[in-house]
Formats: C-alpha cells, structure tokens, sequence
C-alpha cells in the first residue's frame, strides 16, 4: 500500500509541475489551479497570525457547492455546542468560489496540493484538532500527514451509491489506508454504511446518521424572504412557473421543446430558468433560443433592476446563488443532470420548497431522487414528449401537484435532524483524550 501511495504522490508532483502551463483564463480548470498555488500559504498564514491555540480548530473541506452544504449544516450544528469552534474550510472545485466566500468561516481556501510538503506545512501552523472531509472525498496525503501528526481525521455525509468511482479497484487499492484510518464516518443511510465498510473504514467507526444536506435545504427555503427584491416581482404577479435549476445543454434540448409542447395546453406558463454555469455567453444563447421559440426572455438581472416581471415569460438565471430562492415561486421543479454522464443535481431544494420535482433518467446517483420517486413526489423522464406530458398533468392537476408537493415537503421533514446528529460524533471526538 506503501508503494501505491509512494507512486500517487509522484504523480500529484508531476500534475503540481505541470500546473502553470494551464492556470492562465477563466476556465474552471484554471482557475482551480491558480487557487491552489498558493492555498497551502493562506491557510499556514491564518494558523501562524490569527489562529486562537487556546480554542478547539476544525478543518472542514467539501469538494464543490452540494458538500460544501452538507458541510455547512454540521458546522452550524458544531457551533451550536461549542461557539469557541474555530473553523477553516476548504474546497477543490472553483464552483463553489462564490458560496466559500459567503460562508461564516475563519478561514478558506482552494484545498492545497495534496503532497507532504504543502500539506504538512499546514497542519503544522494551523494545527487542527480534527480534520473532516465530506461525502467521500477522501485525500491520502491529508490523512497520512494528519495520522503522522496523530490528528483525528473524519468524514461526514458519507455516500457511496452502486457504482460509484470509488467502488473501482485502483480506488479501492489507492484509498484502502486512509478509510481505515479515519476515526469516525458519519454514514447517510444504512447502504452506505455497508459499503464504506467494503471499503475499509473500521466497523466501530462508523455512524449512521443521515443526510445533512437536508437540513441545509430545508433551512434556505424557510428563510426565503417573499418580499425580497430577488422574489418580490415573481410574486406580484402569480402565475404558473417551472423552476428550471442547474441545467446543461443536454437538459435544455429537451426541455424547452417540451416547454413548447406544453404551453399549447397551458399558454400561460412561465420558465425560470437557471443554468448550471451561467457565464454571459451561454445566458446569452438561451435567451435567444428562447425568444426564437416565441417567449418573451429576460435575464433575472434585468427582473430585479426593474422590479416588474410583467410582460416576461422566460427569466434566464446570469448569476449562481439564487436557485434555492427562486424555487420557492415555483408549482413545479425541473433538476438539470439527468440527461448526461455527470450526475443529477440537487433535489432537495426543490423539495424543501414544496414543488414537485421532474427530471432525466440518469438519476441513479442520488438516493434522494430514486426516494422522492418513490413517495410520487418525483418522476423521471426519457425524452421531450414524456416531459411535456408530465408538465402538463401536473400544471392541469392541482389536486395530483399539490399532493405531490406535500409528499416531496414530507420526505424533507421526516428526515430533518441529520446536522444535529452528526455534529454530537463530531464533538465527542473533539473531546477525545487523543483531540
């Protein structure tokens, strides 16, 4: 196992090497690259200049926005028990740039390059009492280096569904060490247990103890203000509106020529459409293609300036942040990701907002979805025709939409309560003799 982590370590210097030739632009590869340049030297300047000794450090990381939530829940949960709780927090992709720099953290950054010397070099300034990664991104040379240095290393929202990449056997060969090191795992349902204990994290080690991501969700669309500036035109006037969040092409080629199937059943129909990466070139091509097919398109941007939706049928989303708010004007939901390779997108948003939720088939990924399918809170579609049936059933229905907005509520209710549960493991490890 040595030797496996010995040859991963020589590849990760290569990959470091290599890394100036592509972080110049934009690009999110890019941008990823530049930010962990010089992560390792933000997080080490934080532990040496402002970091509290006499306070307990935690030191979070979540890949992208989805953990990085999950995340957030537990460390408010955290710091309900403990408010001294010292929190840095880092992440690997430059999605979730702008949510990190929201976050009520100490400190955040790009996760450092995962080799002894940037690594090290940080835990040794910020000198955390427990490390947390998030769902299952697992890093070897975080864990080795912390288990070198006996700091307890944990992970929380822990999901491995069938088929995943970490089921594979170079990643089980690569990653077997570190989950068996990992003092705690803080499991989301019982299947995962199962198979993180597949994987080598020790039986005693492991909790279930649900998702947190669902408190998370539950807790922004309480909190969505109906009057604010971002919701206050949709709200004014009513009408029926599908929430469209976190869509790629593939979602869109289907999507909105079912939406034009659709409107000749319900003429009055109103998209809110919010891409996945909403850069201006792409906001931009919808907003034609959209008014191509006859609707009247506006960025929500120019929504808010005015503060009038009237005389707008497709408000296309330009900036991130906005979708869990947006779902709370809507009567149905539609979630981008189902149409290709890279996985669905969130669900419980939407179900946290009481709408009944449709997306593609590639669903497989997300226990959620398969869950709410289960409780007829959501359906899955194949192609344009399926979709535009399913919009119109529910748009045409309020009895069948309102029961299975209820259904999708009542799955998010049932299971409340995960970022309380985790956090009690989290802070009877902090304090542990060995914290």
């Amino acid at each position: 196992m040595r030797v496996t982590l010995a040859a991963y370590k020589v590849l990760m210097s290569l990959a470091r090497v290599v890394s100036p030739l592509v972080s110049h632009g934009s690009s999110k590869l890019a941008r990823g690259v530049a930010g962990r340049r010089s992560a390792h030297e933000k997080l080490a300047r934080w532990g040496k200049e402002q970091r509290d000794a006499g306070r307990p450090t935690v030191w979070f990381h979540a890949p992208s926005v989805g953990e990085g939530l999950q995340a957030l829940a537990v460390i408010d949960a955290l710091r309900e028990r403990d408010p001294s709780v010292q929190i840095a927090f880092t992440r690997f992709s430059p999605s979730a740039d702008r949510f990190a720099s929201r976050m009520s953290v100490d400190v955040t950054a790009y996760l450092p390059w995962d080799l002894p010397g940037p690594i090290g070099h940080v835990l040794d300034t910020m000198s955390p009492d427990l490390i947390v990664f998030t769902k299952t991104e697992v890093w070897p040379v975080v864990v080795d280096e912390s288990l070198r240095r006996g700091m307890e290393v944990a992970l929380v929202a822990g999901t491995v569904v069938e088929g995943s990449s970490r089921l594979r056997p170079l990643a089980r060969v690569l990653l077997a060490p570190s989950w068996r090191a990992l003092s705690r795992v803080c499991a989301v349902a019982d299947e995962d247990a199962t198979r993180l204990r597949s994987l080598g994290v020790q039986g005693d080690a492991l909790s279930v103890t649900g998702d947190p991501g669902i408190d998370s969700a539950a807790e922004r669309a309480q909190a969505a203000d109906p009057g604010a500036p971002l919701l206050a035109p949709f709200n004014a006037e009513a009408r029926p509106t599908v929430v469209a969040g976190s869509t790629w092409s593939s979602d869109e080629d289907v999507l909105i020529p079912a939406l034009a199937i659709a409107r000749q059943r319900v003429p009055d129909i109103r998209l809110i459409l919010a891409p996945h990466e909403p850069d201006p070139d792409h906001v931009a091509v919808l907003s034609r293609r959209l008014a191509a097919d006859g609707w009247s398109a506006a960025t929500l941007s120019s929504v808010e300036e005015s503060g009038s939706a009237h005389g707008v049928d497709a408000v296309v989303v330009d900036r991130v942040g906005a979708l869990a708010d947006l779902y709370t004007i809507g009567q149905i939901a539609y979630v981008g990701g189902g149409f290709h390779a890279a996985g669905l997108h969130s669900v419980l948003e939407p179900a946290a907002a009481r709408l009944p939720i449709l997306f593609g088939p590639r669903h497989h990924s997300s226990r959620a979805a398969a869950d709410l399918i289960a409780v007829d809170a959501a359906r899955s579609v194949v192609g344009r025709d399926a979709l535009a049936e399913a919009l119109v059933a529910w748009l045409t229905d309020d009895g069948a939409r309102r029961q299975a907005a209820e259904s999708a509520f009542g799955y998010i209710h049932k299971h409340l309560g995960a970022a309380r549960r985790t956090a009690a493991v989290l802070f009877e490890l902090l304090r542990s003799p060995n914290a």
